[in-house]
């Protein structure tokens, strides 16, 4: 989780976007995007997970971890 910004709380909701509502508190904290990678006996062989929530997983990089299950 990461809390926004206070200069954008004031935009978001402009937006019509009730952060603390959402939450079901009074913070307004977001969900961080993750990717994972979990093979058939549950164990995670690929992770992506940043405090930048601007950041995303390569495409490239999801699917190589994929193929990597299926060679092993």
């Amino acid at each position: 989780m990461f809390t926004l910004d206070e200069r954008l709380i004031p935009v978001y909701q402009e937006l019509g976007l009730d952060i603390p509502s959402a939450n079901g508190d009074n913070s307004y904290e977001l969900p961080l995007p993750a990717t994972y990678v979990i093979d058939k006996d549950r164990t995670v062989q690929y992770v992506f997970a940043k405090e930048d929530y601007t950041l995303r997983a390569e495409p490239s990089e999801v699917l190589n971890a994929a193929k990597g299950l299926q060679d092993a």
